[in-house]
Order: C-alpha cells, then structure tokens, then sequence
C-alpha cells in the first residue's frame, strides 16, 4: 500500500514483575550512577508496600529500562528511574515516565514530586521537558558523595474545591 513505513518502536512497556525482573533491574539499577542503586531483594520488598507502581521497557527479551513510583491518597512520588547506559537518549525514559504518570493519573493523583541530585543538570533538564518545576531543596539528602537534592514537582490536576 503506498511508500508510508510503519514504525514499531524499539522498546515496549509493561509491568514490572519482582519474581521475574528484580535481578536484571538491579544491574541496570547499579551500573546507572544516577540512579539509586537497590538491589534484587529491595526491588522486591518494595513491590510489597502498598500504592506502588513500577513499570519496565524491554527491547526483544531484554528489560532496558526500569521506574518505579508510590501513590499515597492524591500525591505521589518518582522514586526511581533508570535505563541501560547504550540505549538512553532515545525515548525510553520519557515513555516510562509518561506511562507511570499515566498510571497516577487514573488513579487521581493531583500531584507527584520526584528528588534529583542537585548536581545533575542533565536530569533536572529532563524533568523540566516533562512539565516539572524545581519547588525545593533537600539539604544533605545524598551520600556519598554527600549532596542536596533539588526536589521536583508536576501537578497533574488541580483540585477545585
């Protein structure tokens, strides 16, 4: 039919799954500085406390990307974002972050805030291009190497009462 190209894209995502993907995760998780390094049995300790969503991108049979957030009543927080060091740059953080907002969105979340490294410009100017705006600072949130945390904010909806 025609000269058009159908585009699939490289990554997909679904749920994350702790039996199946914890240990995958963890590795991308430990060799992106960035993010928070939390190991297998974190990952799945996490998946047990209630109101949180996590999500995975896969590329074939591989897990490349990872977020994780936590929903309380109409708030709720990015806790976690990470993917492969080779196939950043390409959409897939922005996707996971977008389908994690997604998520919080249905389930009425008004707002969601997110710590960066204050530090981590590149970060910072992610979040911004999602519609978050620095709110704050977080004196001494991070160690080694100790550092302060610009906290983040993105309103979904605003209430109207």
């Amino acid at each position: 039919m025609g000269s058009e190209e159908t585009h699939k894209p490289a990554f997909v995502i679904r749920d994350f799954n702790a039996e199946e993907h914890a240990a995958e995760v963890a590795e991308i998780l430990l060799e992106a500085r960035e993010a928070a390094s939390w190991s297998g049995e974190a990952l799945r300790e996490t998946m047990l406390v209630p109101g949180v969503c996590a999500l995975v991108s896969e590329r074939g049979v591989a897990i490349s990307g990872f977020v994780v957030g936590r929903r309380v009543l109409d708030e709720a927080e990015i806790l976690n974002l990470a993917v492969k060091a080779g196939m950043r740059r390409q959409g897939e953080g922005r996707d996971l972050v977008g389908a994690l907002l997604a998520e919080f969105s249905r389930a009425k979340v008004s707002r969601v805030f997110l710590e960066v490294r204050e530090s981590n410009s590149g970060a910072i100017a992610f979040y911004t291009g999602l519609g978050f705006r620095a709110v704050g600072v977080r004196k001494d949130y991070y160690q080694a190497p100790r550092e302060a945390a610009t906290v983040m904010e993105l309103w979904l909806s605003k209430s109207t009462e």
